[in-house]
């Protein structure tokens, strides 16, 4: 088992595929991606060493991330080989759901357990203005279809800012009267590339917090291999609501997760000063004892805190780049 020395067990994989996004999102790529990173990533053959190499150390949820990992043709393949890895039994994918009306059936028949779409507004209008793509309506039909598919832990992202979407809040609350999905509020995190937009538009999840719990919102129980949020659910309601909260106190406590970026570096938090080089040991099969050890080693690194809270975002500029 993957434990650092705070006693913190890992079993959970965040695996980016890409750094590239196709959407110019106001807090993460306002500009586009700016292609500033070599383009060699991960092979179908090293993602099938990281993963089988983290599973054999007790990983058993893998999520898959960008950049938009749907930009990759053979994002079906990847699916499929983390799905059949022993000791993987949740596959999950982030995305911004730019094809997922077109290839949710294909991820789902590859083995895709669990799916995560950012939807930072529920206007048209907002969407487009804070993605640049008006593609809302695509997106929200492809939810429907990952329903239809049988597909039952869908969970929706928005990022709440001051200046966009914040005003929002009791819109989503009453979509989520008859929809099956978690909603997901998350802070808005400073990074290297958006201190002043953060300084314009950051919303306390605190705040959030205080009003389901006034308006009779009960806490979820958390699974071990769950991400962040603190979840909760309505009698009322058929979707619950997840609030992820970087800048509440005790959120490191219970980290339970790791990155693998599509570069092959191990970030062992999101804010990290620095990657750790894993695709040296990821060039052959008869490679996998050091790699499993190399993991091991590494976590004695990992720090109590990210220390977001100190104005502190390592080597993180934007998002993107390890696909939060």
């Amino acid at each position: 088992m993957l434990q650092d020395k705070s006693g913190r067990q890992f079993h959970y994989l965040r695996l980016s595929v890409t750094d590239v996004c196709n959407f110019k999102c106001t807090y993460c790529l306002p500009d586009g991606y700016q292609c500033d990173t070599s383009r060699e990533f991960l092979s179908i053959a090293e993602i099938k060493r990281v993963v089988r190499a983290f599973a054999a150390l007790g990983t058993s949820k893998v999520r898959i991330t960008g950049g938009e990992p749907g930009l990759r043709k053979d994002l079906s393949e990847i699916i499929q080989i983390c799905a059949s890895t022993p000791g993987i039994n949740q596959v999950a994918l982030t995305t911004n759901g730019f094809n997922l009306e077109k290839n949710i059936e294909s991820w789902v028949n590859a083995g895709l357990t669990s799916l995560n779409v950012s939807i930072d507004s529920l206007d048209s209008k907002m969407f487009k203005a804070i993605t640049g793509f008006n593609k809302l309506d695509s997106i929200l039909r492809g939810l429907a279809k990952a329903s239809v598919l049988g597909l039952d832990n869908i969970k929706i992202n928005a990022v709440l800012m001051k200046q966009f979407n914040a005003h929002e809040l009791n819109s989503y609350k009453e979509w989520l009267k008859d929809k099956p999905y978690t909603l997901r509020f998350i802070e808005l995190m400073q990074t290297g590339d958006n201190q002043s937009f953060f300084s314009a538009n950051h919303v306390s999840g605190l705040s959030i917090k205080q009003q389901l719990i006034e308006q009779n919102w009960l806490p979820v129980i958390k699974r071990k291999e769950a991400g962040p949020a603190e979840e909760y659910y309505h009698p009322n309601f058929k979707g619950k609501i997840g609030l992820i909260m970087p800048y509440s106190p005790d959120f490191c406590a219970s980290c339970n997760r790791l990155r693998v970026s599509a570069l092959g570096q191990l970030h062992l938090c999101l804010f990290a000063d620095e990657g750790l080089d894993l695709r040296q040991f990821m060039q052959s099969d008869e490679q996998q004892s050091d790699l499993q050890n190399y993991l091991t080693e590494a976590l004695s690194g990992k720090k109590a805190s990210h220390y977001l809270q100190q104005g502190l975002t390592g080597a993180t500029r934007h998002l993107a780049m390890l696909g939060g």
